[in-house]
């Protein structure tokens, strides 16, 4: 009698084991299933790459972008930090323009992930009016964050680029960058930082316009945002939706060119 009951434990027990694994290998088959399809729903999603999308305009941009249904890839200096980045659903990866270990770190992060278009949104603005007040260090800081830091960004970037579908390069520059434009001065290092940007752009322009990207440079306007102040006539919700009008449109025929948010183009 005690061996029959011992045999029935053992039955039972072998049973609850066979039952355990045959509900395992069915919830790994699920997730396996789900985790397979939300690849390739990522897969067939527009993506987008900018740069210093945790505020301003780049937030914006990745707000508007992933309301539309892109795969947004958002950077930041700080991402723990980018709540309001987090609440756009953007993918977000940590991304100091000015280090060359942190853009190879993006980089390597992402080998291998087809990006459609890339912003090059991340920028500071010193404000230095007179060449008297010129401080190099800021000069220089805006050099290496507004010119510097996209030729980082688009070298590590351009195998992704390259496999994706729009070959979209938009670098985020200003009116006040144009030399035809200048006619009081002021605004020491950020004048010239991206009017190097600016040259930065039509070259890319020149070098890739044959594999078919188009590589621009836009002029988001005087927007309401820590960078332009509370002044500005524009707030950063008209300034993106001109912004991403004109890159809708953007032909061949435009490549190389600088464009205002409102689809008009600047004088270089």
């Amino acid at each position: 009698m005690k061996n029959k009951t011992g045999l029935h434990k053992k039955r039972e027990q072998v049973n609850l084991l066979i039952l355990v694994a045959i509900l395992a290998l069915g919830f790994s088959a699920v997730t396996l299933a789900q985790s397979e399809e939300n690849e390739s729903v990522k897969a067939d999603k527009q993506t987008v790459l900018i740069t210093g999308a945790n505020r301003g305009i780049g937030l914006e941009l990745a707000r508007q972008y992933s309301m539309d249904g892109w795969h947004v890839i958002g950077t930041a200096r700080k991402p723990k930090s980018a709540q309001a980045l987090q609440s756009t659903g953007a993918e977000i990866f940590q991304l100091d323009v000015t280090d060359q270990a942190s853009v190879e770190r993006l980089s390597h992060d992402l080998d291998g992930r087809p990006i459609d278009m890339l912003i090059n949104n991340a920028g500071i603005q010193p404000l230095m009016w007179k060449l008297d007040e010129v401080d190099f260090d800021k000069f220089e800081l805006a050099l290496s964050v507004n010119t510097v830091g996209p030729v980082r960004v688009t070298r590590a970037l351009m195998p992704n680029l390259r496999s994706g579908s729009h070959h979209k390069i938009i670098n985020i520059t200003t009116n006040l960058s144009s030399i035809a434009d200048n006619n009081d001065g002021g605004f020491y290092g950020y004048r010239e930082s991206k009017a190097a940007l600016n040259m930065f752009t039509r070259s890319l322009a020149m070098e890739f316009g044959p594999e078919g990207f188009i590589c621009i440079v836009m002029h988001p306007g005087w927007v309401r945002t820590d960078l332009g102040g509370p002044q500005a006539p524009l707030n950063v919700q008209e300034s993106v939706e001109g912004i991403r009008a004109v890159i809708s449109k953007l032909t061949p025929s435009d490549n190389g060119s600088f464009w205002t948010h409102d689809g008009k183009n600047m004088d270089w």
